[in-house]
């Protein structure tokens, strides 16, 4: 299930996180790769131990709580601290899954069961640097607005195409779910949405609403890990 969230972050909250970006100082991007990830990383990355990407993180952190789509959508059991990246002209990110576990700064680990990007560069700035998503019906390349997300399971073989004009700045995180499998949750946000939608029309106390969102509940408690 891939996802495409709009407006996680609002033109101001963008233009924030670029003036902060364009002031900092970047590392090579292979120095958080795994080895595989490694030889097809060609990037730069914000030290994710520094004082921007903290801050950056905490704002972060507040936009993905008010986002409804993505609370319905992830289920976030646990969030890895974003990166931030910036692909300049001839960078690339070859094809790769990423990787199955994440060790939490603070100690621990998290099962990387989504993968997000958060888009952060208007996309008439840039020429290239889609998103690619690679299986046997071909490939689908993505490029979003600045302030929206793409959410997808990282288990997808992806890659970011070549960057030919200008700058690309983005977000990446990874979500360990409440609900593992990608298909349960499909499920639960399908009928989640279905809910929300049927709502204003029935009323609340409608016995039917009541009946489907106790059926969410009963399928949430059954697949959550």
């Amino acid at each position: 299930m891939i996802v495409h969230i709009p407006e996680v972050l609002s033109a101001a909250e963008v233009a924030r996180f670029c003036e902060r970006l364009d002031g900092a100082e970047w590392a090579d991007g292979k120095v958080t790769a795994g080895y595989q990830s490694a030889i097809a990383k060609r990037n730069l990355q914000l030290p994710e131990r520094g004082e921007t990407a903290a801050a950056l993180n905490e704002a972060l952190g507040q936009a993905l709580g008010r986002c409804l789509l993505f609370q319905a959508a992830a289920l976030p059991d646990a969030i890895y601290p974003a990166m931030f990246s910036r692909y300049e002209t001839g960078h690339d990110f070859g094809a790769h899954v990423d990787n199955a576990w994440r060790p939490l700064p603070a100690g621990g680990r998290i099962r990387t069961d989504l993968s997000a990007t958060l888009f952060l560069a208007d996309p008439d700035s840039y020429d290239g640097g889609e998103l690619v998503f690679e299986d046997m019906a071909g490939d689908r390349a993505i490029k979003l607005p600045a302030g929206d997300l793409i959410l997808y399971p990282s288990t997808s073989l992806h890659r970011v195409a070549p960057v030919t004009r200008g700058v690309r700045l983005a977000a990446v995180f990874w979500v360990q779910s409440l609900v593992a499998r990608d298909d349960q949750r499909a499920l639960l946000l399908d009928l989640d949405l279905a809910i929300q939608s049927l709502r204003p029309k029935a009323g609340d106390e409608d016995p039917a609403l009541v009946a489907l969102t106790g059926v969410y509940h009963n399928l949430l408690r059954l697949w959550s890990s």
